[in-house]
């Protein structure tokens, strides 16, 4: 079922409105999607059309804040297996298809301070930025019910981009002012931004992508959420508040839950895929923050690769009273993982949908709702 924007936005604030949502956030993985074609699946199945998830129709908004480097990205090598290239941060990275969808950077331009000052024009503002004339088509298309969303960079995640995970945690300590002044930018250009888009469309969600734990748990813990996120993400959240900004939403796999309540506490108030193999449990985590956060996700993707009893099992639980009435968007964790049977994917929708008590499928259709 296609969702409007007041409704999405009221369901992701806690009120009920008479309906749970269930959704498909990423889709299959490319292996399994080769798997379901040998298999004689439809093209409707695997493209996810057939099985009429819950969606909300976005406009990503046209005024960017990341990095403009001038670097053309080239193709080195591509082959069944792998992808060899140089991006356009400059970096050499690799794509291992049947396991990934983001490449590997293998080597990074900022290893030092200066490093840093050398590249540090990529994040300058300009009105380049902004695209003025598609941001009138996009107010019209809010109009008819689209969500408008804008991102910036991570506090984790673009630092990591220019250093690479180990050699940013080490600088948190070694050299702090210099994560505090690519934040210090970072900021500078996105509020900027934020500011020359909202004044044209108003901007109903603002998204970040971190990634910044694993099975472990986080790669920053509270202290360094308080030191570098909280002034960032603060600065960056009362921007797009003032032009309209109802949910703030963060992409991070793996176990976030030792630093949720930091997070929390950043001004964060959505975020997915709330992975249960990375120690995050929605049903308990609701029972821990309330309605200070909604989830999107958190049903064990690896359940359908053992097959109907463990999928009943998982919804038995994650399908959760307290967990319905707004403030949860039900669905699979991350991609449909490599190996799952066809049959027990349709068994995960057939379930899923009458636990929550939806309607029929009508294939309405589907999109992504990793955001």
């Amino acid at each position: 079922m296609r969702w409007d924007r007041e409704r999405y936005i009221a369901h992701s604030l806690f009120e009920d409105t008479g309906r749970e949502m269930f959704c498909e956030l990423f889709g299959p993985l490319h292996a399994l999607e080769k798997e379901w074609r040998t298999a004689g699946v439809s093209e409707t199945e695997i493209g996810m059309r057939a099985f009429d998830w819950d969606y909300i129709p976005v406009a990503w908004l046209a005024g960017g804040s990341g990095p403009i480097t001038g670097i053309k990205p080239i193709l080195l090598e591509d082959n069944e297996e792998k992808t060899f290239a140089i991006d356009g941060m400059g970096r050499h990275t690799e794509l291992i298809k049947d396991s990934a969808t983001i490449a590997l950077p293998l080597d990074h331009p900022v290893k030092t301070p200066d490093d840093w000052e050398r590249i540090k024009h990529w994040y300058a503002f300009s009105e380049k930025r902004v695209d003025r004339e598609e941001l009138l088509r996009q107010k019209n298309l809010r109009e008819n019910g689209y969500l408008t969303l804008i991102g910036f960079p991570g506090g984790f995640d673009e630092p990591r981009q220019l250093m690479g995970e180990a050699e940013l945690c080490i600088a948190c300590y070694d050299e702090p002012e210099m994560i505090h002044d690519m934040l210090d930018t970072f900021a500078d250009c996105a509020v900027s931004v934020i500011e020359r888009v909202g004044d044209i469309v108003p901007i109903d969600m603002l998204s970040v992508h971190e990634d910044m734990a694993g099975k472990s748990g986080p790669l920053f813990g509270p202290a360094q959420i308080q030191e570098f996120f909280r002034p960032y993400y603060t600065r960056v959240w009362e921007a797009a508040k003032a032009y309209g900004a109802k949910l703030f939403s963060q992409d991070s796999d793996g176990d976030i839950s030792p630093i949720l309540g930091d997070l929390i506490d950043c001004g964060l108030n959505c975020i997915h895929p709330m992975e249960p193999v990375g120690g995050n449990d929605i049903v308990k985590l609701r029972e821990k923050y309330g309605k200070k956060i909604c989830f999107k996700g958190g049903i064990d993707k690896h359940a359908l690769v053992k097959g109907p009893e463990a999928v009943k099992k998982e919804l038995e639980y994650r399908l959760s009273r307290n967990l319905m009435g707004g403030g949860t968007i039900f669905g699979l964790d991350h991609r449909i993982p490599n190996g799952v049977k066809i049959e027990t994917y349709r068994y995960y929708v057939d379930l899923g949908r009458e636990m929550l008590g939806l309607p029929p499928i009508s294939g309405e259709g589907w999109a992504r709702m990793a955001f």
